[in-house]
């Protein structure tokens, strides 16, 4: 009897704290109707300086997890959404040296320092052969809508839409922490902000990320399946 009590009260307590996520998820969900950032073109610029994602014409970055690796270029080119002039941010992802990703996400630095996200085109390629553009989304199409990419006034406790396209792209950003030393093989970095970012279209999906102003750039990443994604090149123009 008292065994059954026991797995009888573990039942519930998951049944209550499934209800709690699925409450969660499905407010978030409800209020993101009501999400309408107001979008003057003349607040924005192609200059981002914001302390902890500069991203400069020519500034390239890799990283790398394992086999895995990442490479990432600021273009000289430019793109206009919904008239915002954007940055393009080249976004190459590699599994055991095959392209698996590249995406265009296209960037703007707000006057007030935030930097913010008008879309991305995707590739999605398996065995060398393109395959989707899942993932895609750009602000002003089909109910799309920009978010905040990084903030320039980190606020522990913060919470942020980077983009919102329903079904589609939903990624939110927590600001976890300030003042953060991180190490990595490149050498250990300060003053860095720590932020989760997360999607209640995937389970798990909660991401740890380290942005430090020593490179103005996101120098690791710590995903929920433990795997560890370090900044390990960056080249200024």
């Amino acid at each position: 009897m008292k065994a059954r009590t026991i797995i009888l009260g573990i039942i519930v307590l998951l049944l209550v704290a499934g209800g709690a996520a699925f409450f969660y998820i499905s407010n978030l969900r409800s209020t993101a109707s009501d999400y309408n950032p107001q979008i003057n073109p003349a607040d924005f610029s192609t200059k981002i300086t914001n302390k902890y994602f500069a991203l400069p014409v020519g500034k390239k970055m890799t990283y790398e997890a394992g086999a895995d690796r990442i490479e990432i270029e600021i273009l000289r080119e430019t793109r206009v959404i919904e008239g915002v002039e954007t940055v393009i941010y080249l976004d190459k992802e590699f599994q055991n040296g095959q392209l698996v990703e590249e995406t265009r996400d296209y960037l703007a630095q707000h006057k007030n320092g935030d930097v913010w996200y008008f879309g991305e085109d995707v590739d999605n390629y398996k065995d060398g052969k393109l395959q989707s553009h899942s993932g895609s989304f750009i602000h002003g199409q089909d109910g799309a809508k920009a978010g905040i990419w990084m903030k320039a006034e980190q606020r522990v406790g913060d919470t942020y839409r980077q983009e919102y396209y329903l079904g589609h792209a939903e990624d939110m950003r927590d600001t976890i922490a300030t003042g953060q030393t991180v190490t990595t093989k490149m050498g250990t970095f300060t003053d860095c902000v720590q932020v989760d970012d997360w999607t209640p279209l995937e389970l798990n999906s909660r991401e740890h990320k380290y942005y430090c102003p020593q490179v103005s750039s996101l120098v690791l990443t710590e995903e929920a399946s433990g795997k560890r994604s370090e900044l390990t090149n960056i080249d200024l123009p």
